[in-house]
């Protein structure tokens, strides 16, 4: 199976860490399947907020980078000014495209991340 190359982002010049992201794990991996999602509005955040995200990446890198923490610090270490700035949490999918394409001929979905439980109680309540 063909994995066909897609970038599925809502990065505009109004959403500059978003775009920031997307580039640059663009240039660094070369995705065949990139998926950067904002996930601020489920947390305690202003509206608009680009503080916490989910990336999903499918990458040929992935084959040589075997162990799943190794993905992790390479996509973390990519991103290492987002993640040392404005980023608050960072939730990271790294797939090889054959493990990919097991997911998807399975039906296998990325599962949802969960709601907001409220933080460590550091921003202002709203009472």
């Amino acid at each position: 199976m063909i994995i066909r190359r897609v970038m599925s982002v809502a990065a505009s010049p109004s959403f500059p860490i978003t775009q920031s992201i997307t580039s640059k794990l663009k240039e660094a991996l070369d995705p065949v399947y990139l998926d950067v999602i904002n996930e601020s509005h489920m947390h305690n955040v202003p509206k608009n907020s680009e503080t916490h995200f989910k990336v999903v990446v499918v990458s040929e890198e992935f084959v040589k980078t075997k162990s799943l923490i190794a993905r992790h610090r390479l996509v973390n270490a990519t991103l290492q000014d987002e993640l040392t700035g404005s980023v608050h949490a960072l939730s990271i999918v790294a797939k090889t495209p054959s493990q990919w394409n097991d997911m998807q001929a399975k039906g296998d979905k990325i599962m949802s991340s969960p709601s907001c439980r409220g933080g460590d109680g550091s921003l202002p309540s709203d009472n």
